[in-house]
């Protein structure tokens, strides 16, 4: 099997280092450079608007998921190669995992750390087995995989939730990682 979509999870802001919106850019162009398709939440502002436009540049497919409400908000990217609109934010969530093969997590706020630990809980229970790396820019994730492993040692989880995370520093980890997972 080999990846043909990567869902990213990202941010709507750009965040407050630099570091963040360039490793968007590089993964957006790397994702192109592989020919796998960018499934991501059609936002045309932040991290989001980065990944996608760095994809379109390198002549990447692209698949964006918003919800009605968070039409103008996120500014829906209409120039997507696909580009849908949902009810929901739920619906949003659902219909970009199904529409993966894989998830990469990007630096993000409190929707990010919602769809990871939404694709995370349906990773354990079975719904899915679709690889899950976390892009870890500069630190950013270092308090949230402590977190992870709390959850583990304090017996609230199995020691397999830290196992179906892969944890990268740089977006060509990330990528050799998902050649490695479907190579």
């Amino acid at each position: 099997m080999s990846v043909k979509s990567v869902c990213v999870y990202c941010g709507s802001r750009a965040g407050a280092m630099p570091a963040y919106a360039a490793d968007a850019r590089l993964l957006g162009k790397a994702l192109a450079g592989e020919g796998w398709r960018l499934v991501y939440g059609a936002g045309d502002v932040g991290l989001m608007g980065e990944v996608a436009r760095a994809a379109q540049a390198a002549g990447g497919e692209t698949f964006g998921v918003i919800p009605t409400h968070l039409l103008e908000w996120e500014v829906g990217k209409t120039d997507l190669t696909r580009f849908v609109v949902t009810e929901t934010m739920h619906e949003r969530k659902k219909v970009m995992l199904m529409n993966a093969d894989a998830v990469v997590v990007l630096p993000g706020g409190a929707g990010s750390l919602d769809e990871l630990f939404e694709a995370l809980t349906w990773r354990q229970l079975g719904l899915h087995d679709k690889p899950i790396v976390v892009l870890n820019t500069a630190g950013y994730w270092d308090p949230l995989r402590k977190m992870v492993d709390h959850l583990i040692d304090q017996g609230f989880a199995d020691a397999s939730l830290g196992a179906y995370l892969s944890w990268v520093v740089t977006p060509e980890e990330a990528i050799a990682t998902l050649r490695g997972d479907f190579g």
